[in-house]
């Protein structure tokens, strides 16, 4: 390899892909943390009550909030972070969302480096994206890659799906968990969630766009409020024929296959078998449409459920209460 010329530095063999990640990992590196968390038991039968698990987060305030994901933090006993700077300090949970799998974490430090956050809502497909992280422990792990899709959606370990997911094929790892997904510019416009497991290049963020309409609420309360109606439920396709005899223009329902005794659905009078085919006027063709329905506004409100039971349409008014768990 022919040598650098004189009074040159080796920046001119960069290109401008290698330029633009590096700038980025210089921008956001200061802000990107260890999560350390102990006390969480075991999924192994007989493991040790005192399982420890690791992850990543970043700061967003130079006060000491940080973001993760609630699956790293979740069910633990203390959790500790450390800082790019080797520092280690204990972090309090302020508040997680197990439903958008965001969780926002306090620490006492100075001299922070908060992160910039930029506009997931104009990402595109193809656009560089940069993940910083701790997979398996090692530190400040960068990889790079492109926005796949847009739009995906995400079950989430607490069963509910988050909606606008991100899907890139930067490489995620065990541990990259609650990492800063990046624009080449340094700006975060996610946080890294999920892997397929046994995928290749198949990684998952939730965007900052969700991030945001769930932080105030968790700065707040500590958790998201939502809604709740005492059933459980499938979905179902509708036949043709009583779409038409009613007027509905959607192509499946949620068929109610039990009812919570004391809930508020029971209350109502909503009984298993019941098709549910829409909520104050929004169609319902799954749970999750009935999910995203029930949200903090709805509670201690009343809601007017429509309802195919047997050849009927009836309208049932019931009163939503809040979800304690």
């Amino acid at each position: 390899m022919n040598p650098s010329p004189i009074g040159f530095s080796d920046d001119y063999l960069f290109d401008d892909y290698s330029r633009a990640v590096t700038r980025a990992v210089d921008t956001v590196a200061p802000s990107v943390v260890t999560i350390e968390v102990s006390g969480r038991k075991s999924e192994r039968r007989g493991g040790s009550p005192e399982a420890t698990a690791s992850g990543s987060g970043f700061v967003f305030a130079a006060d000491g909030l940080l973001l993760t994901n609630s699956h790293v933090v979740d069910g633990a006993s203390t959790v500790g972070v450390t800082l790019p700077d080797g520092r280690e300090c204990g972090a309090d949970v302020v508040g997680h969302d197990p439903d958008t799998d965001i969780a926002v974490l306090r620490i006492t430090a100075s001299d922070l480096v908060p992160v910039t956050f930029g506009d997931s809502r104009r990402l595109r497909p193809g656009q560089l994206v940069i993940a910083i992280g701790n997979p398996y422990g090692f530190a400040h792990t960068v990889s790079a890659g492109v926005v796949s899709a847009l739009g995906r959606s995400l079950r989430s370990r607490s069963g509910r799906l988050i909606d606008h997911v991100i899907q890139t094929d930067a490489a995620l790892n065990p541990g990259n968990s609650g990492g800063p997904l990046v624009t080449s510019d340094g700006a975060v416009v996610a946080v890294n969630t999920a892997i397929i497991a046994g995928g290749q290049g198949l990684s998952f963020a939730v965007p900052v766009s969700t991030v945001m309409t769930v932080m105030p609420a968790l700065l707040r309360d500590g958790r998201v409020r939502r809604g709740y109606l005492g059933l459980a439920g499938q979905h179902v396709p509708l036949l043709r024929r009583v779409s038409r005899f009613h007027r509905l223009t959607q192509k499946a329902a949620v068929l109610v296959t039990s009812v919570e005794a004391g809930g508020p659905a029971a209350a109502a009078g909503v009984r298993a078998g019941d098709l549910i085919v829409s909520f104050d006027g929004q169609s319902v063709e799954s749970l999750d449409d009935l999910h995203r329905a029930l949200t903090e506004a709805r509670i201690d409100r009343a809601a007017r459920l429509k309802v195919l039971r047997g050849v009927e349409l009836v309208e049932i008014d019931v009163r939503v209460s809040e979800r304690l768990k």
